[in-house]
């Protein structure tokens, strides 16, 4: 029976989410599976990837294939790297302890990289946050000021509007006159 490692579709449409399945390659892509290896969900960033790397490389020991996403993703975790070094110890090269200690010096160093990547986005974040935030309030020192410049016409309206119509009475009376004629 020819065995895959794929991802199998989860989720709602629109917002994927994976299952990475060791399953019979004549299965449905969302059917029946062997063993749930771990979860992938790209919606995240970066994406979220939980795999149980010591039952993936005994699947690949027992002669899985994984399809070409599950490849990068199984390579991303590292699983590719201990498969291929416990071929080593297979074939004499190496021992488990040099083994367990290279793969743990790869985990740190690409833990490294990705707490790296993470920070610069929760900079990037921050730096959006406040670019966002000095924008608003210069809107807002600009409405305030319009309201002030508003405000002060306003009083000066009224006070001019108060002296016309003091002098207005005189003035219509025969306007009004007038306006009845015709």
């Amino acid at each position: 029976m020819p065995v895959k490692i794929r991802l199998q579709r989860h989720g709602k449409k629109g917002k994927p989410f994976y299952w990475v399945v060791a399953a019979d390659a004549r299965s449905k892509r969302d059917g029946k599976f062997l063993e749930k290896l771990g979860i992938y969900n790209p919606n995240t960033n970066p994406a979220t990837i939980e795999l149980n790397i010591d039952k993936s490389v005994t699947w690949l020991q027992n002669g899985a294939q994984p399809t070409e996403t599950a490849k990068r993703i199984l390579s991303y975790k590292g699983v590719l790297l201990k498969h291929h070094l416990l071929g080593g110890v297979r074939k004499g090269a190496l021992t488990e302890e040099q083994v367990e200690e290279k793969f743990n010096a790869w985990l740190e160093e690409k833990g490294k990289i990705v707490g790296s990547k993470l920070e610069g986005l929760d900079k990037a974040k921050a730096e959006a946050k406040a670019k966002a935030f000095e924008a608003e309030k210069a809107i807002n020192e600009k409405r305030a000021a319009e309201a002030a410049a508003a405000a002060l016409p306003e009083e000066v309206v009224a006070e001019a509007e108060v002296a016309t119509e003091e002098a207005a009475p005189a003035e219509e009376a025969p306007a009004a006159d007038t306006e009845t004629k015709e």
